[in-house]
């Protein structure tokens, strides 16, 4: 795999001090879709973060309103691929892969 520097990791806590930072130390990636990052944020990350077992990918994108949307995908390890998981549009108020919440409009 190509070794990415996600715009945001979420390290699991009993790992936090483990180096070299392996895929399984990580519980979630989440990618800001820049302009020219669309089909990479999209499709190329999506697949790669799946292969290396990250367990959540969460990608942030601008809406025409101003206010970030953000999609989540969860791991299938069946599949080893991502499903789709919810999508929120003003606040984030997610239960996994921990309880957070996070009003869009203040980003």
């Amino acid at each position: 795999m190509t070794n990415r520097r996600p715009d945001v990791v979420v390290y699991r806590a009993d790992t936090i001090d483990i180096a070299p930072t392996r895929p399984e130390h990580v519980l979630l990636v989440v990618e800001v879709v820049s302009p020219g990052s669309e089909t990479t944020d999209r499709i190329v990350k999506l697949d790669q973060y799946a292969k290396a077992g990250i367990a959540f990918y969460w990608r942030v994108e601008q809406a025409a309103t101003g206010i970030p949307l953000v999609y989540t995908y969860v791991l299938d390890p069946a599949s080893g691929s991502y499903r789709d998981g919810e999508v929120f549009t003003e606040n984030i108020k997610a239960s996994v892969p921990f309880h957070v919440e996070i009003d869009l409009s203040t980003l």
